[in-house]
Parts: C-alpha cells; structure tokens; sequence
C-alpha cells in the first residue's frame, strides 16, 4: 500500500510524492541481485522497455526508496535511442519524470533528449573553496562570518541578485558563464580550470530563451535560493582523510582546515527554460514526431529536430547561467572572508577545489560495446565523476581523476570523492548527494525549525536562516545518511573517497 504524502507544482505541472509504508522496492520479485550494491530489472519488467533499469545501491538504502522509483527508472528505460540501462544513483528518490539520481545515456542519431531527465533547476550543482584556515581561527568570528554572508547573498523563494543585467548583458552572460564572470573582475582565471566545462559549456544559444525565462534570470544571478540549496562553512573531519595524496592535490592539507561549499542552481531561470520545452514537447511529440511514452512527465523529441535542438540551445544557457550564478555568490563570499579576517583572498588560500553540475545533458565520448560512441548523457540529481586520464578532467587532475563533491544534510556531513575508471558502466556517473527519504510536506510537520536550529547550534553548527519552516523541511532526519549512501558508491566502483566534512555554520533561505 502506498501512501500520498505531498502534492507540488512545477508551473503547469503537477508532482505527486509517494511513500511506502512497511514496503519497498526490495520486495519486488523482478529486482535481480548482480552484487551486493547493484541491482536490475530486466526489460521483461514492463513491456516498452528497450534496456534494462539498474539501481546502485545496498538492501537498506533500496528500502529507504519510495515505490515511485522503480516506476520512473523503467519508464526512462522506454526513451528512445536510450544505450545499455536507465540507472539510478544510491541516493535515488522519487521525481519528475526521471527519478532524482536518474541517468541515461541516449545515442543522439535518432534518439531524444527529456527535459524530464535534466530537471527544473538546471544545473544545479555543488562547488568546494578550500581555505587555509582551521576550524580554531574560524569559530571565535563563525557568527561574524555567517551573519556577513546571510547579508551579503540574497537567499529565499524570489527575491534578487548580487547584480542585474540589462538584455545584451543577460545574452553574453548566456554564452559566456564563468568566462563572462572572469572578464567583469568576479572572477580569477584559476577559476575556470575547476570548474567542469571551464564553466561555461558550448551550444548555448540565447535565441531559443522565452521572454519570460529572461525576466526571470537576469535579476536573479548571484541568489542562493531556497529549499535544499545552501552555503555551508565545514571542516575536515577529524580522520577524515581517507587518501592524502589524493587530498592534498584536491587542495587539503590537514584535519580541521576550513572549507566552504555552495549548492544552487539557475535559479527561476531554469525553471522557466524547463516549464516552457515540456509545454512545448508535450504538444508536439505525438503530432509532429509520433512518439509516445507510459508518463507525460517525459516529454521528449528527437535530439536533432527543430524543437530538440532549440530546448539543447536554451538547456545550455541555463547551465551557464548557473555556473555564473555560483561564481558571483564564491565572489561574495571571498570578499567577506577578507572583510573579516583582514586579508586578501590569496592569502586566506581561497582556491577553488571543483564545481561539479548535477541536472544536465552532455554529448560525450563514451564507449559502447567496444567503441567509442558521442551520446548525450542524461543526469538528474547525479554526477559526473570522470577518471583519471580521461578529456574534460582539469590537468592539475588528471592522474587523480576528476573531484566530486556529495553534499549531506545540514547537520550530518559531506564528502569530496574522486571519479574512478570503474565507473565507465555507469557513465562516470555518481550520487550528488544524500536523498530524500520525508517529503517536505512531511518534515515540515514533524519538525520544528526554530528547535532545530537551537539544537544544531549546541553541537556547534550555526545556522541563518530566512523561513524556519524551510529550516524544518530540511531537516538531516528528511534524508538518508550520507556515510551510507558514499559507502555504496565506493563500494559499487562509481567513486572513492577522499575527505569528509563536518558543518560548522550555513545560510540557507
């Protein structure tokens, strides 16, 4: 039996959020052990299926995921063009159209790309900011520094942006990313080394972005946001450093060294370039292309047509317009550093480590029954986790394989990791982050924003916020445990850890 715990809207769209009560997707008899952290549906599950579905992850985290997610990943498993499985991550929940921690790789000659499958905040995503700093300098200015962010960063539902570009400004700034950032003196060129794609992917093309997508995007660039986005001042943990040659070329020298993360997106821009292609694609598929599919949250067309290539075009700008969107809030955040321990960012080392996207589709080269193959990767609440050797990974890097950055909750914990070559199964594709097991409606219900924040604060961790009820929805017991959830994609080969860190203080909206 399934129970209905929450309805939400994306614009017209409309989500359901279901859990299992005493049930899981474990006790479904179709579900074929292939290791003890990796699982399969074979095509004979449900007819439409041209692949098989996997899932990465042990017996309990399986059991933390709700029915819904055996219904999307065998879904996405009907897409076409779709190569070798529809996979989800360990930290897989219930989402729209694809599950979050889904992943599908499509092979673009005839097949589609989803807006489903890339998600409403397009590039969302995670950077890390390595500090020269210890926990011991930190903490007696902890609430001078959050206090200063908190004031500096616009945060919560709306609201505006650190700066506001006129129309021409938005269309360079569109193309340009990170590049764009660089040239207006918000960034140093460093940054754009550790920054997947240099920061700025290439396709982007500003013709295909509605009006109301722009009005949207160009007062918001430089805004965390609200929900599960976040910037969070952490530590090393205490025999947290599990390969220290590995960390030290990451930018991690000792336990206790401060390190700052963000988490956020493309904002009400993405949003808005999502909510426009699947009204778009929902009209069309059948009509124009016939194609059909089991959900009408995935909506697809064929890559190479006039309404794929116009949804890639705008996709691609609100990538950029996020990864400018985390460099301009890393601007604010070195300049408050500086403001309140009386240095300079280069003397703070305030170096960026790696900023990683988790809802994306990328053409790469992948190997596919022996050769190598362009096709266009699918990830929604996944990561790329590159290995070493490998095209794209930055060349301070490439013996190591590229960083990937897993955030936890707000009172648990998070992990730097390193991509690994046997994840080539799995498209060097790893968890983003610890996964909802409560809806927000739910946690919001059981949890008290304000006797949460008190009790974070006792153990050391402080937190600012602007709505504690989104405090409450965020609470570390609404998601899985993240020691778990990076346990099991080590364990199943997607990537190796390299350093956990301890919160120390965050702003959230």
């Amino acid at each position: 039996m399934k129970y209905l715990l929450s309805i939400y809207s994306h614009g017209p769209y409309v989500i359901c959020a279901f859990v299992i009560d005493k049930e899981s997707i474990m006790k479904n008899d179709m579900l074929i052990r292939i290791s003890d952290f990796l699982y399969e549906v074979p095509v004979s599950y449900k007819k439409g299926m041209k692949v098989p579905a996997r899932i990465y992850a042990d017996e309990k985290l399986i059991s933390t995921m709700d029915e819904a997610v055996l219904d999307q990943i065998t879904n996405v498993c009907m897409l076409p063009g779709i190569v070798n499985y529809g996979i989800c991550m360990p930290d897989g929940h219930s989402g729209y159209g694809f599950p979050i921690g889904g992943v599908a790789a499509i092979d673009p000659d005839g097949g589609v790309i989803s807006p489903g499958g890339i998600g409403f905040d397009i590039n969302c995503g995670v950077r890390l900011l390595a500090t020269n700093l210890t926990a011991d300098e930190v903490k007696p200015k902890m609430k001078e520094v959050v206090d200063g962010l908190f004031s500096r960063i616009p945060t919560g539902v709306g609201g505006k942006g650190l700066v506001r570009l006129s129309d021409a400004q938005f269309d360079r700034a569109m193309t340009g990313g990170m590049r764009w950032a660089a040239e207006q003196g918000y960034a140093v060129d460093e940054d754009l080394l550790y920054a997947e794609e240099g920061g700025a992917v290439s396709g982007a093309d500003p013709a295909a972005v509605s009006a109301r997508a722009r009005e949207r995007g160009r007062g918001q660039i430089g805004s965390l946001g609200s929900g599960n986005h976040f910037l969070e001042l952490q530590r090393v943990s205490r025999d947290g450093i599990y390969d220290r040659e590995t960390a030290r070329v990451f930018g991690i020298e000792r336990e206790d060294q401060v390190m700052v993360m963000i988490h956020t997106g493309s904002r009400g821009f993405g949003h808005q370039v999502a909510s426009d292609y699947l009204r778009s694609f929902s009209s069309v598929m059948g009509k124009e292309y016939g194609l059909t599919m089991p959900d009408r949250e995935l909506a697809c067309a064929p890559f190479y047509s006039r309404h794929g290539q116009d949804y890639f075009g705008a996709m691609n700008c609100a990538i950029n317009i996020a990864f400018l969107n985390r460099q301009l809030i890393t601007h604010a955040v070195r300049s408050v550093f500086s403001r309140v321990f009386g240095r300079s960012p280069g003397e703070l080392g305030m170096r960026l480590v790696y900023d990683v996207c988790h809802n994306t589709a990328k053409l790469e080269q992948h190997v596919v029954n022996g050769r190598e193959k362009t096709l266009l990767v699918h990830r929604k609440g996944a990561t790329r986790a590159f290995a070493a050797g490998m095209k794209g990974v930055p060349e301070k890097y490439m013996n190591t394989g590229q960083p990937v950055i897993i955030g936890g909750s707000m009172d648990s914990g998070s992990y730097l990791l390193a991509g690994e070559v046997s994840g080539g199964d799995a498209f060097y594709t790893t968890a983003h982050g610890s996964g909802r097991v409560m809806s927000r409606t739910r946690a919001k219900k059981s949890f008290n924003g304000r006797e949460l924040q008190e009790r974070m604060l006792r153990r050391g961790i402080y937190v600012k916020t602007g709505s504690l009820a989104g405090l409450a929805e965020e609470a570390g017991a609404a998601y899985k445990k993240v020691d778990e959830v990076v346990r099991a994609t080590e364990k199943a080969g997607l990537s190796r850890r390299i350093a956990r860190l301890e919160p120390m203080g965050n702003i959230k909206g």
